[in-house]
């Protein structure tokens, strides 16, 4: 039989005129097809570990995202990164990728989004998916209850460096690593990412942080992050029940809000709690380390 080695390939993906990789774990069992969607600070190599654990139940397939895990953004040709072209982005891979076949959609956070404006875009795709899975995923932007000094703190980066000129500055002068692992250490004791390792943990983690914050395009970064603080998706319904899974005390997200706007939005809502204590860590590397993501209700229905 083959190792996960054996099935788990990465290949060049160029989709309208985009270049990126594709992470494929081929099917230990032929009964699903599993697309896996990352959220908006993140990479292949961060969603290996979640991928294996759902490769249990069948083929999973992770596309970049345009400016994200080091994929060319839209500003290539000549895009803005707007929920809607990234909607139509997506709706053109399934198109191309799933042609005669269904497909089950796990969409992580910002990626969830990017899902829901696609099936409100392209409303013909809901049969195509045969079960939908939001991870910590949301609808609206009064589901973010983070402090208010942050929020502020996230609007006035989107200002300073959302620009053509700003995201370059930030780029080569704030985003070097010795700044990043200095702004990391400076917050470890609080940040949900770092506050439950231990030092030497830690150091993997923030190296791991360094190098998502260096293969993601920034500008398209601050773009999103405008349109994530400006979020309201509440306005269409999709025709599809939503399966969500959430973690326990969120340090993003309320729970209970984002619940009343999936309600709104899909015609049901099945909750998947974790007992995670965090967002989402930076390294899912390991089967091991992803397995507490995918909640026992899920795995049931998975096969």
């Amino acid at each position: 039989m083959n190792n996960s080695k054996d099935r788990k390939t990465i290949v060049t993906l160029r989709i309208n005129k985009l270049n990126g990789r594709m992470l494929r774990l081929s099917a230990k069992k032929k009964n699903r097809s599993i697309l896996l969607l990352y959220g908006q600070h993140a990479s292949l190599e961060r969603m290996t570990g979640i991928a294996e654990v759902l490769n249990d139940y069948g083929e999973v397939i992770i596309p970049d995202l345009p400016g994200f895990g080091g994929m060319d953004s839209f500003y290539k040709i000549g895009l803005r990164p707007t929920l809607d072209n990234f909607a139509d982005y997506l709706a053109s891979f399934i198109k191309l990728k799933y042609k005669n076949r269904k497909v089950t959609i796990v969409a992580m956070s910002f990626s969830f989004l990017i899902v829901t404006r696609m099936l409100q875009k392209y409303p013909e795709l809901t049969k195509k998916v045969d079960l939908l899975i939001s991870s910590v995923g949301f609808l609206h932007k009064d589901d973010f209850h983070v402090p208010r000094k942050l929020k502020f703190a996230w609007s006035t980066a989107t200002v300073l460096f959302g620009g053509r000129i700003g995201s370059k500055v930030a780029t080569y002068t704030i985003l070097r690593p010795r700044n990043i692992r200095f702004f990391y250490s400076t917050v470890a004791s609080k940040h949900p990412k770092l506050m439950d390792a231990s030092k030497a943990e830690q150091a993997k983690r923030v190296d791991f942080e360094i190098k998502l914050w260096q293969i993601n395009d920034f500008r398209t970064r601050m773009k999103t992050l405008k349109a994530m603080l400006r979020a309201d998706l509440c306005q269409q319904k999709v025709n599809l029940p939503v399966y969500h899974i959430s973690v326990r005390g969120d340090f993003y997200f309320n729970n209970y809000t984002v619940e009343q706007h999936m309600r709104v939005v899909y015609r049901d809502y099945v909750s998947l709690p974790t007992t995670l204590p965090a967002h989402m860590p930076s390294i899912v590397a390991t089967k091991e380390d992803a397995d507490p993501f995918i909640p026992q209700k899920l795995r049931e229905l998975l096969k």
